[in-house]
């Protein structure tokens, strides 16, 4: 992971915490974090949060199309997809 990937996950990290209310857990997320499924914050309603936070914080458009399984699997994936937006 360069050091682009990894500030951008320390800050999609920071968003996901945010959002999600999770303080208390932010030092155990990592890269391999799984998300969808596995955080019960993360509902329907939190992802279009979340989304809406990256798009601000990141000064990005993220499509409906762009918001699948695969892309919010884990927070290295989701990372790795605003990555690929800001390129």
């Amino acid at each position: 992971m360069d050091l682009t990937s990894t500030t951008t996950l320390a800050d999609v990290k920071a968003v996901l915490v945010e959002v999600l209310g999770i303080e208390e857990r932010a030092e155990s997320l990592d890269g391999a974090t799984p998300l969808l499924g596995s955080l019960p914050e993360l509902d329907s309603m939190a992802v279009l949060e979340v989304v809406a936070a990256l798009e601000q914080r990141f000064g990005i458009t993220i499509d409906d199309d762009d918001v699948t399984a695969e892309v919010f699997e884990t927070l290295g994936t989701l990372a790795a997809f605003v990555d690929g937006k800001l390129s």
